[in-house]
């Protein structure tokens, strides 16, 4: 075996590493308003998450192709610094769900390619076109999950406040059912996508393909991957976001599910990659603040902010450094 043909395969293992490390430890975003509401039980939350995850995942390469070519200059890139980025996205996701914060793995995934084609071209392997799609995500998912999330909620509590609690309950567990299928689909539409454009670049640098492409072999091993790390659960994060921040009720539930999953697919239709974490976790807050502020607990909610704030400098700098090294010695 040759050089490069082991680098190849390395640096493709690393990115369904990384594919799997997305589906485990954001499983939680799609179940855990179903689960702490008592909707669905863990295993069919999980079952429901990995079929429709994978159904989301192939149906579209939008977010696929700006990943990556969209926002960083493929050319930059080494089979070597691609490895050093994508383990760089496993061990912070690793620790992340091991301490049970729901970080956002796209922010990672976008921050170690950033770190690895800086470390090999400067800031002109970074392209601002596609870096404009990120920033509007960014905004997308969290002002627009929690602002819909709320909204969604005051109407809920207009039209169904005075009924009676048994029979708004079964509506509202439907309802969130069928929410919470359509928040797995579009986790897959959009997060299932980022890798598979990884992989699609990794291909290109390793010279098996002489043109950026996703063929549909590669759709089907990332979907398959993602939902493979889907099974695992994620139950730290569950507690997390679905007990701990809030205690949810169904209507809330739906409401949540349903703002998220709506700016997800808009998001993913223009190719768009945003974080699915921050719009969940952003559309639960606004879900419970709907009845009442104090619902929300702050505290837990500032930490899993913070978490937040500093994936995207811990993945860009572990990711620099390691390509600068390994791009050193090969």
């Amino acid at each position: 075996m040759s050089a490069v043909t082991f680098a190849l395969i390395l640096a493709l293992t690393t990115v369904l590493m990384a594919e799997f490390v997305n589906g485990w430890t954001d499983a939680p975003n799609v179940i855990a308003t179903v689960v702490s509401t008592g909707v669905m039980s863990p295993r069919a939350a999980i079952l429901m998450a990995v079929i429709m995850n994978t159904a989301g995942a192939m149906s579209g390469t939008a977010v696929a192709a700006t990943v990556g070519k969209g926002i960083i200059d493929p050319a930059a890139l080494t089979l070597p610094s691609i490895t050093s980025a994508m383990l760089s996205i496993v061990a912070w996701g690793t620790f992340a769900a091991r301490a049970g914060l729901p970080i956002s793995k796209s922010h990672a995934l976008l921050a170690g390619l950033a770190g690895a084609a800086f470390a090999g071209g400067g800031l002109q392997a970074l392209q601002w076109d596609g870096w404009e799609k990120v920033v509007i995500g960014m905004v997308l998912s969290v002002i627009l999950g929690g602002v819909a999330a709320f909204a969604i909620g005051l109407v809920i509590v207009f039209f169904a406040g005075d009924s009676k609690p048994a029979r708004s309950k079964r509506l509202f567990d439907r309802l969130s059912l069928v929410a919470a299928c359509f928040m797995a689909f579009n986790h897959g539409l959009n997060d299932g996508q980022k890798f598979m454009g990884v992989f699609a670049t990794t291909l290109l640098t390793g010279g098996v393909v002489s043109t950026f492409e996703i063929p549909f072999w590669v759709i089907l091993i990332c979907a398959l991957t993602m939902a493979l790390g889907t099974s695992a659960g994620g139950w730290r994060i569950i507690k997390t976001i679905g007990s701990r921040m809030t205690r949810l009720q169904s209507w809330q539930g739906f409401a949540a599910q349903a703002a998220a999953s709506c700016t997800i697919f808009g998001a993913s239709a223009f190719g768009i990659p945003l974080s699915t974490t921050h719009t969940i976790t952003s559309g639960i807050v606004g879900a419970a603040a709907s009845r009442r502020v104090s619902d929300v607990r702050w505290t837990v909610l500032k930490r899993i902010v913070q978490a937040w704030l500093i994936t995207f400098p811990v993945c860009f700098t572990a990711a620099y450094i390691a390509a600068r090294a390994v791009n050193s010695l090969f």
